[in-house]
């Protein structure tokens, strides 16, 4: 088993993952994108926040990566978190590993709060942020329609660093050293 950065060439295997979902509520997304466009979002968001691959058997079988959680400079030390995993390889802590991984990657770049968002009713998903420290907010009631039926999304936050006045701007994941990046990988490896 092996985690790494993700990159674009790698949106056919992230897609077969993600589309797996398309058919629920656990994404809000309608339409499965193309490779070209998921490829862009691997580019924009791994530009500056991490996107980790996970491999094993020389497959992905699954991701997870932050992205800017609002727009307004205010909110830059906030990241939202977001992790898929081949169904055949739920319940294995995978996703766990990957978020700890984000985590720790985030804090050294200055974030100081992780959210998570989910679909409810998800008990894999609601679980592991609850297992990961993270407390609910609260819930947006009938904020998405999909699937015939309209659904409650529930927002998790989870602190990763001190509040501590006059924050520098958050670094760039290529601002991290290398080496310190694949030691955090290596870390949370099986």
């Amino acid at each position: 088993m092996g985690f790494r950065f993700a990159a674009p060439t790698d949106s056919a295997a992230l897609l077969a993952i993600y589309g797996q979902y398309l058919d629920t509520p656990t994404t809000f997304e309608c339409v499965l994108p193309s490779e070209e466009e998921f490829a862009g979002r691997i580019t924009a968001f791994g530009g500056t926040y991490p996107y980790l691959v996970w491999e094993e058997d020389g497959r992905i079988r699954g991701y997870a990566y932050a992205h800017r959680q609002a727009e307004r400079a205010a909110y830059q030390w906030n990241a939202e978190l977001s992790v898929y995993l081949d169904r055949d390889c739920t319940g294995r802590g995978v996703g766990r590993r990957l978020y700890s991984a984000l985590m720790d990657i985030l804090r050294l770049q200055g974030i100081r709060t992780v959210y998570g968002c989910v679909t409810l009713p998800n008990e894999k998903s609601e679980g592991l942020h609850r297992t990961m420290g993270f407390h609910k907010l609260g819930t947006y009631h009938s904020a998405g329609y999909k699937c015939g039926a309209w659904h409650d999304v529930a927002w998790f936050e989870r602190p990763i660093a001190p509040y501590d006045q006059d924050p520098a701007p958050i670094r760039s994941i290529g601002e991290i050293p290398a080496e310190t990046l694949a030691e955090i990988l290596r870390r949370y490896e099986a």
